[in-house]
């Protein structure tokens, strides 16, 4: 008997539901609602500003994809409530019946309690395309422009303005280095020496304490902790984000800073599911994308579980600097040891305890991170490690069948 399948939510884990859920079931109804009216990748925002790129660039699934799939997209809308007892979802005056709900409805920037950041003029976030378009349009007619924040975010939305060579660029962060969740100091600081030689200033360990409004609430100057002004006429503010799961509100879906699936994608309640940064995990696309279809085999009835916890995997490429980071870059206790190289545009940091890799930096020559990536995920013992740590290859790890066929024996 034919499903009633509902998607809410058209990112990385809501299309790649969808598209799965169609792939395993051609009977059944999709339907997909969303406040996007558009799909696109929010990793590649940050080109649309530099004009790099457009939105119908940075669509993943291409423009015939809801034709194709046989979609039903309700598009521009914002789900107010589901009722779980009756089965619905209802969005402004209608109500929509669903025997398998997907809740993809992913994540808000977090705008901080900062006195007027709220509610100055000029003050964006990076988040949807709406946000992108604002920008494109007051940047225009801005001469400073301040981010808040140096995650992946804020340093997405950095590159995204240095084409405008006429602005004044200032990056705050609290933490000492740039991307410190992601790399390792001497790999931040190769970034933070190219953004100051095309005239970023740096201002790290600062922490925003007021923003300084005009008489027509436009933003004027940021006053940091330590009595520091900062001038300028638009502020990015890249603080982090939190999930967007008002939906669930008045119902007994389990929530704690995200909505709480088991390794099936399920929640609490029957027939629900969950995916992508609604559920407060960490925030990667790879992971998103892995939710979305774990959720759709689930929901058509074919058994699925997450079954790699490896998502400690960023990857960047500011500057013309390609960096891969895994698992843990930063370890801080004795336990764990570090081996570096470093050389003309090249720099590897590998950490390791006993034979077995936890983690890596990879910057320059990123051509190495595939096979250790294997070896991370797979928690893979390495015979004499130490000495052989930079020079291990995926042929180390080939064995071959009784039949002839190729295999890795980790």
């Amino acid at each position: 008997m034919p499903n009633k399948y509902v998607v809410i939510g058209a990112s990385a884990a809501g299309i790649n539901a969808a598209k799965t859920l169609r792939e395993l079931d051609s009977q059944s109804s999709i339907t997909l609602i969303s406040k996007d009216d558009k799909i696109y990748s929010r990793c590649m925002l940050h080109h649309i500003i530099s004009n790099n790129k457009t939105v119908e660039d940075i669509n993943f699934v291409g423009e015939n994809f809801i034709e194709d799939n046989n979609i039903k997209w309700m598009k521009g809308n914002i789900v107010n409530n589901i009722d779980v007892n009756y089965k619905t979802v209802e969005i402004e005056g209608e109500k929509v019946e669903y025997d398998k709900l997907l809740i993809a409805t992913g994540a808000s920037s977090f705008i901080p309690p900062v006195k007027n950041m709220r509610e100055g003029k000029g003050i964006y976030s990076l988040r949807n395309i709406d946000d992108i378009e604002k920008i494109k349009v007051d940047i225009l007619n801005c001469n400073k422009v301040a981010i808040i924040g140096a995650g992946l975010v804020g340093i997405d939305a950095l590159s995204g303005i240095m084409n405008y060579d006429n602005l004044e660029k200032s990056l705050i962060y609290m933490e000492e280095t740039i991307l410190n969740l992601q790399l390792d100091e001497f790999a931040a600081k190769s970034y933070e020496d190219k953004f100051i030689e095309q005239g970023v200033k740096l201002y790290p360990k600062a922490s925003v304490k007021e923003v300084l409004l005009d008489e027509d609430n436009s933003v004027t100057k940021i006053l940091l902790g330590d009595g520091t002004f900062i001038d300028c006429d638009m502020i990015i503010v890249a603080t982090g984000v939190k999930p967007n799961a008002s939906i669930i509100e008045g119902t007994d879906i389990e929530y704690d800073r995200g909505i709480i699936i088991n390794d099936r994608c399920e929640t609490n309640i029957r027939d629900i599911y969950a995916a992508g940064d609604v559920t407060g995990k960490n925030a990667i696309w790879p992971l998103a994308v892995k939710q979305g279809i774990v959720s759709a085999y689930n929901m058509s009835g074919n058994e699925k579980q997450i079954d790699d916890s490896f998502t400690l995997k960023n990857s960047m490429n500011f500057m013309g600097i390609p960096t891969i980071s895994l698992g843990i870059c930063n370890p801080n206790n004795d336990d764990y040891e570090v081996i570096t190289r470093k050389g003309t545009g090249y720099y590897k940091k590998i950490v390791f305890k006993g034979d077995k890799i936890y983690g890596a930096v990879i910057q320059g020559d990123i051509s190495y991170t595939g096979v250790l990536t294997y070896l991370i995920k797979n928690n893979a013992e390495i015979d004499n490690l130490e000495n052989r740590i930079f020079d291990i290859g995926y042929a180390d790890f080939f064995s071959i069948k009784e039949n002839g066929e190729f295999c890795y024996n980790i």
